[in-house]
């Protein structure tokens, strides 16, 4: 499988990313430059983490426009997968991509430290192959990954299932104290209705290598490829 990652300027988690596809799953990736047209026929595309266009304005709100993202709006739009990790999720509600916004943290600080989630369906890519009683131990690291959406948008999430995470403990319970951001119902991460643009704040590429001594976030990875290959 090709994944192509966009890198845009204040990009950071990039080679993180690439890393984990080319290293640790094997799969071919190529770089997209934000101002590139051309995805040189890649089947998956990658938003990785950082603080694109220094997050000036709002996180995200530069980086929609980019060039690039013209033609990552018409590939999921023709059903291409698009995943956006942290900064990438933030670029992927600003293009409308995904439903809802990322606010600044409830505590108002920029947040780096491990945290648990747990998957909240099993119809998804990054999700069917995860024991949903299992709690990933995962990174994040943002200043906003508050999600928030209006009661009706939320409401078509749960309706239509389209939560793929959720904050939680070391336990696999979803609980207030699990929540380190003020995320809306704990939420960690959602997908589209057509179920092929992903979004999460936490950060899997940051736990996929036993060198770093968690794995937990291969396990996303892990069930992406286990489908398309099936």
């Amino acid at each position: 499988m090709k994944f192509g990652v966009v890198i845009f300027p204040g990009s950071n988690c990039d080679e993180d990313i690439i890393y984990t596809l080319e290293r640790l799953t094997g799969q071919p990736v190529v770089k997209l430059w934000h101002k590139d047209h051309d995805l040189q026929g890649v089947d998956f595309i990658v938003l990785p983490g950082g603080f694109s266009f220094g997050d000036y304005l709002r996180s995200g709100a530069i980086a929609r426009f980019s060039p690039i993202m013209t033609e990552v709006i018409k590939f999921a739009e023709n059903g291409g997968y698009v995943m956006g990790i942290c900064n990438g999720f933030q670029v992927l509600t600003e293009a409308g991509l995904l439903p809802g916004a990322l606010l600044h943290n409830q505590n108002r600080k920029f947040i780096c430290r491990n945290i648990y989630l747990k998957a909240e369906t099993s119809n998804s890519l990054l999700t069917a192959q995860i024991d949903p009683q299992r709690a990933l131990k995962i990174p994040i690291a943002h200043g906003e990954g508050n999600y928030f959406a209006e009661a009706d948008v939320l409401q078509s999430l749960k309706d239509n299932d389209q939560i793929l995470f959720r904050y939680c403990d070391d336990s696999a319970l979803v609980t207030a104290d699990a929540n380190p951001n003020g995320s809306l119902e704990n939420i960690a991460g959602v997908c589209n209705i057509k179920r092929n643009v992903f979004g999460l704040m936490p950060h899997p590429e940051r736990a996929a290598d036993s060198l770093l001594g968690n794995e937990d976030g291969l396990a996303i990875f892990e069930s992406i490829l286990a489908l398309v290959k099936a």
